[in-house]
């Protein structure tokens, strides 16, 4: 089966054709680094992860681009707030995106620029469409799309020009402007703003429209045409129509599949700072393990709505548990698989056909738990040969999402491990201590140090194989 992406330009289901034969060039709208991030900011990140995992998976190389918007009106505002130069302002915020992908498994991409260290290219864009007819100048600084002038503005979401609102620099009022439509390419300075937030270029000092940057850096790092832009669902107007409209006018292809990801709600509303319902990622994981977060952000089909609530992180915590339980176990009994096996192996032909069909990762899941559950009546039944061939799978089929239990990105931490290792041989003393009473039959201190355990947060299970212990749920946990 051939991968099947929705496209959001035609709203069809499409066969995924690369450009390029084996190549898929990817760009992403990321952060606005105006504050940190909540977890509905990570979800295109998650999302997109996924897409490239697979496309890489089955045999693709992938180049992912995804932006920093590390200048615009928000962050001017909330630095001047806060008392900060805004280039130190969005730099803090973009360490703490940086941060929170990293803990939650996101790959990195290919290129991260920054709309800053690109106006040169933006400047070029926009001479090349004020020289087409498709931008003006009024003010000096200031410079504007004329969306008349493309007749196919609005096809990406299916939009006439008279029935759209006004864009919102100058709005409606705004005499300067053609048609209230017409959007902001590049912005002279306001009064107050610093003197470094601003550039010179042949239509006077300012700085980037939002929807330029884009544009510009897409066709730097993948050309006048690639195959895939992506973005939150919110992103789709103004900002991808806009961002389609002066590329295609300025003579580029540009995106040949159109990707949007849902977003997470919380009683049915977009997550978001203003209606003060935003969970930031910080406070999210004092309290719960990042792949639990990571598994919760992921089980859902990437265009669906993730509603979120106070049981997500419970049951994601449960699934998470028996997933990364059931490979731990397999490995005591059969020993681990490497890095190079779970890579090497063919993955299970319902798996294939659901990642196929537009990325359907609640399906692909389904298959999971089909493996997990033949898994542990091999794992009872002693069936070294099938657990281990079970285990190779699983890993490989989470491997797929980003969700490898095996994998160093949740084995190991980016800390300080010496509390961990001094964990663990402590409580392996306790272990064999008390394997010892058991085997004197001193069952009286055998049950002394399974209760000091308990008290500290061990669980011990026994097992034909010998006791095990892992750490006890939370109250946050549950």
């Amino acid at each position: 089966m051939t991968l099947r992406l929705f496209d959001t330009a035609t709203r069809t289901v499409r066969d995924f054709v690369p450009l390029v034969p084996g190549e898929v060039g990817v760009y992403l709208c990321g952060a606005t680094v105006q504050a940190p991030p909540h977890i509905g900011h990570l979800r295109s990140g998650i999302a997109f992860d996924v897409l490239v995992r697979w496309l890489r998976r089955t045999g693709h190389r992938v180049t992912l681009v995804r932006n920093v918007t590390d200048i615009d009106d928000k962050i001017l505002a909330k630095a001047a707030d806060a008392g900060e130069p805004w280039w130190a302002w969005a730099m803090a915020n973009e360490r703490a995106f940086t941060a929170a992908y990293d803990a939650l498994g996101v790959l990195p991409p290919s290129y991260e620029p920054r709309a800053t260290g690109h106006v040169p290219a933006m400047v070029e864009l926009m001479q090349t469409l004020v020289d087409s007819g498709h931008a003006y100048v009024t003010d000096p600084g200031d410079v504007w799309f004329d969306v008349r002038s493309y007749g196919e503005y609005g096809s990406l979401t299916n939009q006439r020009v008279d029935d759209m609102v006004a864009a919102p620099e100058g709005g409606s009022e705004d005499t300067r402007k053609r048609d209230p439509r017409d959007f902001a390419l590049w912005k002279a300075p306001r009064p107050g703003e610093p003197a470094t937030a601003s550039w010179d270029t042949p239509f006077g000092r300012g700085r980037p429209g939002w929807h330029l940057e884009c544009s510009a850096m897409a066709q730097r790092y993948l050309g006048d045409t690639f195959d895939i832009h992506g973005g939150g669902l919110d992103l789709r107007f103004p900002h991808h129509e806009n961002e389609q409209a002066q590329s295609r006018a300025a003579g580029h292809g540009f995106a040949r599949y159109w990707l949007h990801n849902g977003w997470v709600t919380q009683g049915g509303a977009k997550m978001s700072k203003s209606l003060g319902n935003g969970l930031l990622v910080d406070a999210v994981l004092a309290q719960t393990r990042p792949v639990v977060l990571r598994y919760a952000m992921t089980a859902v089909q990437y265009r669906s709505m993730l509603e979120w609530t106070e049981d997500t992180l419970r049951e994601s915590e449960a699934t998470w548990e028996r997933l990364a339980g059931f490979v731990e176990r397999a490995a005591e009994q059969v020993g681990p698989a490497d890095a190079d096996e779970v890579a090497r192996v063919e993955l299970p032909a319902a798996f294939v056909e659901a990642m196929d069909d537009d990325l359907n990762v609640p399906a692909a899941l389904a298959v999971v738990h089909e493996w997990l559950r033949a898994g542990n009546s091999a794992l009872s039944r002693g069936e070294a040969d099938v657990v281990r061939a079970t285990m190779v799978q699983l890993r490989a089929m989470l491997d797929v999402l980003g969700l490898d239990p095996s994998s160093s990105t949740w084995t190991t931490g980016a800390g300080d491990q010496r509390h961990a290792h001094a964990l663990e041989a402590v409580v392996a003393a306790e272990l064999e201590a008390r394997a010892q009473a058991r085997a004197a039959r001193d069952f009286a201190t055998s049950d002394a140090i399974r209760d000091r355990l308990a008290a500290a947060g061990i669980v011990v299970e026994d097992s034909a194989a010998g006791a095990r212990w892992t750490l006890a749920q939370t109250r946050a946990d549950t």
